[in-house]
């Protein structure tokens, strides 16, 4: 931990309840304190919480259980054992703790329930494990001491603060003076342990800090004796990108400054309360949260020398929240207007977070983690502002907030946040006037599973800057089950090493293909027992040698256009007709007459072309594709659903079709739905093929339902690879609701994206304004799909293969547009050189197909490495 340049020897380290309420977790607070005491002549102070659970139990009893004597006893039984395990004589170390919490459970105030009482109660958690903390760890040879934190704390009064909240949730002083240090420091042991969450009343008597007091408690010891730095030790490893228990994929943050750890740990964040940074801010304290069980993670430090980095930071969700929304035309130019309003809201004791406002209208939120709202208040409330506007209360709601520095800067990366929202309705958008935060608030029943999908687009659009390993850490999933398992690309082999750099001594830019590759994932998907037929989307990837293989492995092709269907029975002969599916959009009458004379299954997705053309479709079989009202995808242009696509006919309309085919004589035989691409989450298609079984239920004639394809595949080094088992495994319990449909599917990037990378050369390295940027003789003109989605792909120099990538480049190509970046700060070796020949990886999906001859560039060369 860097330590204070003005800081005197101390140490705080706090240790929460599931850090204190077992021997072997004593040990390691121990451990650790002794650490940190041999490290530059320190003494450490060790702030500790109730053991897990104990304060709840105290609340209960301080507000009037029932069985109150029951609960007491029972702490007395617990402690006594947590004693006896540790190995200490309960009777000596905590007799006299015992009976004082017995007693307050007969004193005379417990009928009334005053507020000194109460706080007293609530208390003695603290008070009983720092006893039996400081005993253990004396048993253990620590040269440590006990003290207490009501004679140090010092409770203050704030103005309008209700006597509720001056008992049972202080604020505390933070300014010391030095004899308040030198009469600290005289304490005769090296090492100290004191309580959390508890103070000393202006009267004399005990007061509580509320929600999150321990936390407060340590970072107001670390402010008042200067330390050189306060350690939150807790059970998780310190905070993350989003909340990790909803999205694995959430990033620990390794370092942060007070702004905006204060703004994340307020907005949701629950490993540290946001009134427990202001002490340390104040007093330029470092601080750092730490996961007992896990050490040795980096944990996250904050401090007021972190290097400003642009970018969001995380997102997190409050639930709960309560949003009040005030309307009348006298409120516009009106003078006093909102002092009226919020005279209402201080009268009842209410604090508001959120504020948006308009000419005739303002809505606030009530966050119900810093307010007692409750029917009553809010009643209350409603009543009084109805004197003077028209009220209405929205909830519940939840708010989902983007918390990092420059957020207006970053407004042009969130277009996908923006669109997701977009699918849900939003009561309200707050952007911070510190522009560190900007919050929607939405209904709470819409915001599940929406964190997860955000998080992803922010990584995705670059708004979230994950790779800079100055701020962003390891995922959750990455700590709890190790770095993602990826098998050695094929081009990392050193034959397929050596041939790549052959190829390359002659023309480049050019494509190369992997057919083992190809097979493999082939196989990989025959495997799943619940699918009955397998097309291959030729669009990703037509070239001859890759269609034969994948038919050889048993699939059938998918194709959207003539040219298309004419490649397949050009490059596949003899291919039965009945394995090609023909799926246009928007196609010429020609095609479809084409697409029949072949005898591919024909897909329609609008009924004015049984309307128009009726002789084409008159006594035919086809599909159906349908629009669910939704779509997904890594990006927005590859979402396929919703009434924004252009693709699929709407659910809601079904019958029209049918009742139009049926006029023909036509057969809807299967209906068919695909919403996007590189789709993550295995739950996706078996909710596709859950709604369009409904749907095949009531057509009557289908007999195969059509899932799509759109599977990802892992890009990032960090990805990990789509999960085929779960996907399998929802398909095969979905498939056996309706087993009297056969199951179809139609990937194209699963297929073949790994099986091919773009060679190119390095044309020049140039350095302007700090930016390096290494030049290729391939293009956006080459792979379009880094211009056309913002794509990722892995960029490696096969030139100078076993060189540490130590430098950061922007890959560009020669193409006169802006756009021409295959990407930025990529980690190359630092002496790249004109020449070298450059890997893009993950290139066999929408690559040469998509390749052009813009600024009369010529198109790539494509070989096949069987």
């Amino acid at each position: 931990m860097p330590s204070s340049p003005t800081g005197t020897p101390w140490v705080v380290l706090k240790f929460g309840g599931t850090s204190v309420s077992q021997r072997h977790r004593w040990d390691t607070i121990g451990r650790l304190a002794g650490k940190r005491a041999g490290e530059h002549g320190a003494r450490v102070l060790v702030v500790v919480s109730a053991l897990s659970g104990v304060t709840n139990e105290l609340t209960a009893i301080a507000d009037g259980a029932s069985d109150a004597g029951a609960r007491v006893q029972a702490l007395v039984e617990r402690h006594r054992a947590f004693a006896e395990a540790l190995g200490l004589d309960a009777g000596a170390v905590l007799g006299a703790r015992l009976d004082a919490l017995r007693a307050l459970a007969e004193d005379a105030r417990a009928t009334t329930r005053t507020l000194d009482w109460q706080a007293e109660v609530l208390a003695q958690g603290e008070l009983l494990s720092s006893t039996l903390g400081a005993a253990y760890l004396a048993s253990q040879g620590l040269d440590i001491g006990w003290c207490d934190a009501r004679d140090w704390l010092d409770a203050i009064e704030l103005p309008n603060q209700s006597a509720w909240g001056q008992r049972l949730s202080v604020s505390c002083r933070r300014e010391a003076d030095d004899a308040w240090r030198t009469r600290f420091a005289a304490q005769p042991t090296r090492l100290l342990i004191t309580q959390g969450f508890i103070a000393r009343h202006g009267d004399g008597g005990t007061a509580v800090l509320g929600r999150g007091g321990s936390d407060t408690s340590a970072a107001l010891f670390g402010g008042l004796l200067r330390a050189r730095g306060v350690e939150i030790w807790t059970d998780v490893p310190g905070m993350f990108t989003a909340n990790p228990r909803e999205v694995p994929d959430a990033r620990l943050l390794t370092r942060l400054d007070y702004a905006e750890a204060q703004e994340i740990a307020t907005t949701g964040a629950k490993v540290l309360h946001p009134r427990s940074l202001g002490p340390c801010r104040v007093s330029g304290v470092p601080m750092a949260i730490l996961d007992t069980e896990r050490p040795d993670l980096p944990g996250t430090r904050i401090d007021g020398d972190a290097s400003p980095v642009p970018g969001v930071k995380a997102i997190s969700r409050r639930n709960g929240i309560v949003l009040v929304s005030m309307e009348t035309v006298g409120m516009w130019q009106s003078v006093g207007f909102l002092a009226d309003i919020f005279e209402r809201f201080r009268r009842h004791g209410l604090s508001v977070d959120l504020i948006g406002s308009a000419e005739t209208n303002i809505t606030v939120s009530l966050d119900p983690s810093e307010n007692l709202v409750s029917t009553d208040v809010l009643a209350r409330l409603s009543e009084d502002l109805a004197q003077i506007c028209r009220v209405k209360v929205i909830a519940p709601c939840a708010a989902i907030t983007l918390v990092g520095r420059g957020m207006r800067s970053l407004l042009h990366k969130l277009s996908d946040v923006w669109a997701t929202f977009g699918q849900e309705r939003v009561h309200l958008i707050s952007q911070s006037s510190n522009d560190l935060n900007l919050t929607f608030v939405i209904d709470e029943a819409d915001a599940d599973g929406l964190l997860p999908e955000l998080h992803a687009e922010l990584i995705g659009s670059g708004a979230m800057p994950v790779q800079d390993a100055s701020v962003f850490g390891p995922s959750w999933r990455e700590i709890q089950h190790g770095p993602p398992v990826r098998e050695p690309r094929w081009w990392q082999a050193d034959a397929a090493h050596a041939r790549l750099l052959e190829l390359a001594a002659g023309e480049t830019p050019r494509y190369v293909y992997h057919l083992p590759t190809v097979r493999e994932r082939a196989r990989a998907l025959n495997a799943v027992e619940a699918i009955d037929r397998r097309f291959f989307a030729i669009k990703a990837n037509p070239h001859p040698q890759v269609l034969r293989a994948l038919v050889e492995e048993g699939f059938g092709l998918e194709c959207v256009s003539q040219g298309e269907l004419e490649r397949v029975f050009e490059a596949v002969p003899q291919l039965d007709p009945a394995r090609v599916l023909f799926t246009p959009s928007f196609a010429p009458r020609r095609e479809y007459e084409a697409a029949y004379a072949r005898g591919a299954t024909v897909t329609l997705d609008n009924v004015e072309a049984l309307q128009r053309w009726p002789e084409v479709f008159r006594g035919r079989d086809l599909w159906l594709r349908i629009d669910l009202g939704r779509g997904d995808g890594h990006h927005a242009k590859v979402v396929t659903g919703g009434a924004a696509s252009k693709f699929g006919y709407p659910v809601a309309e079904v019958d029209a079709f049918a009742d139009a085919a049926r006029a023909l004589d036509a057969r809807i035989t299967g209906i068919h739905a695909h919403l996007g691409s590189g789709i993550g989450h295995p739950r996706h298609w078996r909710e596709v093929y859950a709604e369009l079984a409904a749907v095949a239920d009531g057509i009557g004639t289908v007999d195969t339902i059509d899932i799509g394809g759109g599977l990802t595949i892992p890009y990032k080094p960090d990805d990990a690879p789509f999960d085929l088992a779960a996907w399998a495994e929802g398909l095969a319990e979905i498939k056996g609701a309706w087993p009297r449909y056969r199951l179809a599917i139609e990937p194209g990037r699963f297929l073949v994206a790994e099986s091919g990378v773009l060679l190119a050369r390095v044309t020049q390295v140039v350095e302007k304004q700090g930016v390096r940027r290494v030049g290729l003789d391939a293009g956006m003109h080459s792979l379009m799909r880094p211009a056309l989605y913002d794509a990722w792909h892995g960029i490696h120099n096969l030139s100078r293969r076993g060189a540490r990538a130590d430098a950061a480049f922007d890959v560009v190509g020669p193409i006169c547009e802006s756009s021409d970046v295959f990407g930025h700060d990529r980690r190359l070796p630092s002496d790249t050189a004109e020449g070298d020949v450059v890997a893009i990886a993950d290139a066999g999906a929408y690559g040469f197909v998509i390749a052009n001859h813009y600024n009369l560039r010529g198109l790539p060369r494509e070989d096949v490495l069987a």
